[in-house]
């Protein structure tokens, strides 16, 4: 027996026969300038959270290397931002996780943050200069560290990759200079809004015991139309 689907693509195009869990809380965007479409697509909660991780991750590695901000205002900042990400996650999350029955992946995702977050302001407020100049290698280990967990709990190839690159990213900043920051910024951005733009593989649909009757034989109507679309 495959612990990975592999009947399922590692990466492909967004399908539209989403799951009923995955239609809570769709964000459809849809902009035209007269009648030349500028941009048209939809995210799930999940690809919300994955937006805007990409975001707080963009601005936070952007603002380190190009920005003259203090360090301690930079902590300050990038804390309450990153709380605040967090909370965004378990809101968004909540009744996705609950349905494919990985709560765990929420309290795991925030350990792993709220450590980071910990981590990266003792070293910044008590001068743990080894640690300062290794913030990256440690956001990059703890993101790697992450979509591996993720990617075994998910049965996903997609995240388990994502956490190998993460690794290797942690092997490039040797090479980069004083770019580090930068370097970081473009791996952890781009994975975050690749998987918020792409479907990933993970594994068969389960017996969703929190779904109504109806909704699990809707889901099984979009699972099949999901597979002839392959």
């Amino acid at each position: 027996m495959n612990f990975f689907n592999p009947t399922e693509p590692i990466i492909r195009t967004k399908q539209h026969a989403l799951d009923y869990q995955d239609r809570q809380g769709l964000l459809r965007l849809h902009w035209q300038l007269g009648r030349k479409t500028l941009l048209s697509a939809f995210y799930t909660r999940i690809d919300q959270v994955f937006l805007f991780w990409g975001i707080i991750c963009a601005m936070i590695f952007i603002t380190a290397q190009f920005l003259p901000i203090s360090w301690k205002l930079q902590a300050g900042l990038w804390s309450g931002l990153t709380l605040i990400g967090i909370a965004a996650m378990v809101v968004l999350t909540n009744f996705w996780v609950k349905v494919e029955r990985l709560n765990w992946l929420l309290y795991f995702w925030g350990v792993l943050m709220i450590g980071g977050v910990i981590i990266t302001d003792l070293s910044i407020f008590l001068g743990w200069g080894n640690v300062l100049i290794r913030l990256c290698h440690l956001w990059l280990g703890l993101c790697a560290v992450g979509y591996i967990g993720t990617g075994v709990g998910m049965r996903s190839r997609a995240f388990t990759l994502a956490g190998i690159i993460h690794l290797l990213g942690i092997a490039l900043l040797n090479y980069v200079g004083g770019w580090q920051f930068l370097t970081t910024g473009i791996v952890m951005t781009a994975s975050l809004l690749m998987f918020a733009e792409t479907q990933w593989d993970m594994r068969p649909p389960i017996e969703y015991k929190l779904l109504t009757l109806e909704q699990r034989q809707f889901n099984q109507q979009q699972h099949q139309l999901r597979q002839l679309s392959l």
